[in-house]
């Protein structure tokens, strides 16, 4: 991040007791979905109670919902998600893989940004939920003199339960700052050519590294209820067509590839196929050998390094799977870091040339 005090100049014709002025740039705030702070019980119970409070997520009546989330879901669930967590845990820099990834992306994404445009940007990074909070960045953006900002949610797809409610927290933040800058928000890129050719090689990586080759690429992405789709939210058509995209760049035909939804929360239907299910049904069909792609994740998180790795895999292989092979999101690879530089450059057209 740029020291905005070292830069910070009185203006011209200002009296002598007029405050230092940040010199003007571009702040290019990324979002991720968030992590807790700790694997303990209130670290867990803290991270989920914000998560599962939000209206984006969880849409059912509050006097219905809350009542239900603070004495039954909140009183259990902490113990096994920390358990979860715990398993995926980056012991040595004592955080989740999740803010491990993302500080590695801002960091890539950042020296990529003043390669190309010098001081005249900023990048640095928040959560939705946890720390850091959407909040604390945007005042630091603007205190360190961002008078325009890039916001962008590291969702490929465009989702109420995701991208929109990074924005929600990122305007909300934008009503406390007296001096607010002008801002644009990333859209949906899961169909931008760099994306999908990053999605593609890592597919061929991993393919060309086993000795046989998978009978089946299934394409798992973070599931919603059903209703939202009827109610409008593009997220499972654009899941539909980023799996299209991804097998046109690949050269494949449709028994190659196949598109499920996983992470189930609730009683209602939810889009499917059910990847936990979907897979099983794969290995009783003969499949014995399938590879695992996430493209809805940006970042190796919970959902990936424990859901997919392992309730997911145990799932094919107790259905008589074989060979199960997870392929990593594309977190700091230089092709996605390209693709994710290449969408911000076409965003901040205008703004710097």
């Amino acid at each position: 991040m740029l020291d905005a005090a070292q830069y910070a100049t009185r203006p011209e014709h200002a009296p002598a007791d007029h405050p230092k002025v940040a010199r003007e740039k571009i702040g290019i705030l990324l979002a991720n979905l968030g992590t807790p702070d700790n694997y303990d019980y209130w670290s867990m119970r803290r991270y989920l109670n914000e998560f599962l409070s939000d209206r984006r997520v969880i849409d059912y009546p509050a006097w219905k919902w809350q009542p239900l989330l603070q004495l039954i879901i909140l009183t259990k669930r902490p113990f096994t998600s920390g358990a979860n967590y715990k398993s995926i845990w980056n012991h040595d820099k004592g955080e989740s893989p999740l803010m491990t990834i993302t500080k590695d992306q801002t960091a890539k994404l950042a020296t990529a940004m003043q390669e190309k445009y010098g001081e005249n940007v900023m990048v640095d990074f928040c959560m939705r939920y946890g720390n850091p909070s959407t909040k604390s960045k945007v005042r630091a953006m603007v205190e360190a003199g961002c008078r325009k900002i890039l916001f962008f949610p590291l969702y490929p797809q465009q989702a109420g339960a995701t991208s929109a409610t990074a924005n929600d927290q990122f305007f909300r933040a934008l009503m406390d700052e007296k001096w607010q800058p002008a801002v644009r928000t990333v859209p949906a890129y899961f169909e931008h050519p760099k994306f999908i050719d990053a999605l593609a090689q890592s597919v061929e990586r991993a393919y060309a590294a086993l000795e046989e080759k998978p009978d089946m690429l299934v394409c798992s992405y973070h599931g919603m209820p059903k209703r939202y789709l009827l109610e409008g939210d593009p997220y499972h058509c654009q899941c539909q067509k980023n799996t299209r995209l991804l097998k046109e760049r690949l050269g494949w035909d449709d028994t190659q590839i196949c598109t499920t939804f996983q992470s189930v929360f609730g009683r209602e239907e939810w889009l499917r196929p059910y990847t936990v299910e979907h897979v099983a049904e794969l290995a009783k069909q003969g499949k014995k050998r399938i590879a695992v792609i996430a493209p809805a994740f940006s970042a190796d998180c919970i959902e990936t390094l424990e859901e997919i790795n392992e309730e997911i895999a145990e799932s094919f292989e107790h259905a008589g799977g074989e060979q199960f092979t997870y392929i990593p999101c594309l977190n700091d690879d230089d092709a996605h870091i390209e693709a994710l530089s290449a969408v911000i450059e076409t965003e901040i057209s205008g703004w710097l040339s």
